[in-house]
């Protein structure tokens, strides 16, 4: 049976890339974007709208993606934001924002998808973290904060899925030729790491068996001592 995957944020950058790369490799896909309308659906998709802010948003996707196909194979938790909060720079609304979209968002996913990825018996999470998640290399603390929190997530949800066939991934890139990346990095877009070719591995990562799972996928465009 052809499987089924969602993925949040798939209206650009890394999302637009996994969409493609599914899409290539037979997946049927229930892709999550801020608004509907805009979005170039040349991949026979299952469009929904998803914003990842309001509380009530993650469920409605789920329900309508388990209403359209009858299953869920694949939730790869792409959305995110990088806003500037620094202890120095930066509002409560902010980081309440950036963990809202961040971290609470995420959770309310997998709050609704589990129990339909658990059915799939071979069911895969993929959560779109980031290096700033295993190490602090600047004062972006707020950003630094929510991806640390999402592969504290995604180790939770290996944990509550591991007995039932769930496998979850925490990719973590360093920087990536993206709209987000091009104002923060001292790097030319063709030194960065390439969003096709996060989709390459997140594709080859959720085929791999039961028997070999990868908890963490770290990934960088150049050397750091510290990884």
């Amino acid at each position: 049976m052809t499987k089924v995957a969602m993925i949040s944020g798939a209206n650009r950058g890394i999302g637009r890339e996994i969409a493609l790369e599914l899409h290539r490799r037979g997946y049927r896909l229930s892709l999550g974007v801020r608004e509907p309308a805009l979005f170039d659906n040349d991949l026979d998709a299952f469009v929904c709208a998803y914003e990842a802010r309001h509380t009530d948003a993650g469920r409605q996707w789920v329900n309508a993606t388990i209403e359209q196909f009858g299953r869920l194979d694949v939730l790869i938790s792409n959305a995110g934001i990088c806003k500037m909060i620094s202890f120095d720079n930066g509002t409560e609304d902010l980081l309440e924002e950036t963990l809202d979209i961040n971290v609470k968002a995420p959770f309310r996913l997998v709050q609704a998808a589990l129990a339909h990825l658990k059915r799939a018996s071979a069911g895969r999470f993929v959560q779109i973290a980031s290096l700033s998640g295993k190490r602090v290399k600047n004062l972006n603390v707020g950003y630094q904060m929510s991806k640390h929190a999402v592969i504290a997530l995604t180790h939770a949800v290996r944990r509550a899925g591991w007995d039932d066939g769930v496998r979850a991934t925490a990719v973590c890139p360093g920087f990536v030729n993206t709209d987000m990346a091009a104002s923060l990095a001292d790097l030319e877009p063709s030194a960065m790491t390439q969003p096709r070719d996060i989709a390459t591995l997140i594709a080859n990562t959720i085929e791999l068996p039961n028997s070999a799972s990868m908890a963490e996928l770290l990934v960088n465009c150049r050397f750091e001592d510290t990884l």
